[in-house]
């Protein structure tokens, strides 16, 4: 399989580039999202107050507060959606100039020389990237909607409202939210990690450097940011 990458115009560095990339990405997912240490991120902080807000939204009667902090997270997520999909259209536009710009990119300056193979797999492996983006975001997207069809079916505060009914309801709102929220985060950090991709245009080098550089941001403001000492406080 190696052999024929190589052909391609991807060397062995490159190989050994990409697979390091991906283990940084799917390594830091597993650490942020699902060991021991997802406790002390930003995400679990924020789940937190997720069911802080919904249990509230169940006990308001006009629920004004809700629906305009809900429209807040759905214009974000579908601008990211959105932007997205121009940057695949580019990318897919930019698959037909391949010959081209590999011409100009051998004559800039720091870059290594790439065959136009080499450049195609390239941007066919940032597109990768957004697609896989574009999921998260539509994924994120659909599940915020499903959570504001459920606090629109919360009832009005009420003495005889069956108390465990009302409890299953900010469950599952709280839930939908959350699922919402690390859906997008995981998009957030496909464009992190595209920026690292990026890198691979101007050599092996830069590639791993600029992995390293991304993860390190993101370790900081997952579990080191004054945000998250700030949401810690409020626990």
């Amino acid at each position: 399989m190696i052999e024929k990458l190589v052909i391609f115009g991807v060397s062995m560095a490159d190989v050994l580039v990409v697979s390091f990339f991906l283990l940084v990405w799917i390594g830091y997912t597993y650490v942020a999202d699902h060991s021991s240490l997802h406790k002390k991120s930003i995400s679990y902080a924020m789940d937190r107050q997720r069911l802080r807000w919904l249990t509230e939204a169940s006990s308001r009667e006009v629920k004004i507060v809700d629906t305009n902090v809900l429209r807040t997270l759905i214009t974000g997520i579908s601008f990211f959606a959105s932007s997205t999909v121009l940057v695949m259209g580019g990318l897919i536009a930019a698959l037909g100039y391949a010959e081209k710009l590999a011409v100009t990119f051998s004559h800039l300056p720091l870059i290594n020389p790439v065959t136009t193979d080499g450049l195609t797999l390239r941007f066919c492996f940032l597109l990768g990237i957004f697609v896989y983006a574009f999921f998260k975001f539509a994924w994120a997207f659909r599940t915020a909607n499903y959570c504001a069809i459920i606090i629109g079916g919360m009832p009005d505060t009420a003495p005889n409202q069956n108390a465990a009914a009302k409890q299953n309801r900010i469950t599952v709102a709280t839930s939908l939210s959350s699922t919402s929220g690390h859906s997008y985060n995981r998009g957030i950090r496909a464009y992190f990690f595209a920026l690292a991709g990026l890198a691979w245009f101007v050599g092996p080098v830069f590639f791993v450097a600029a992995t390293i550089v991304v993860l390190l941001v993101l370790i900081r403001r997952e579990f080191a940011s004054n945000s998250v000492r700030m949401l810690r406080g409020l626990d």
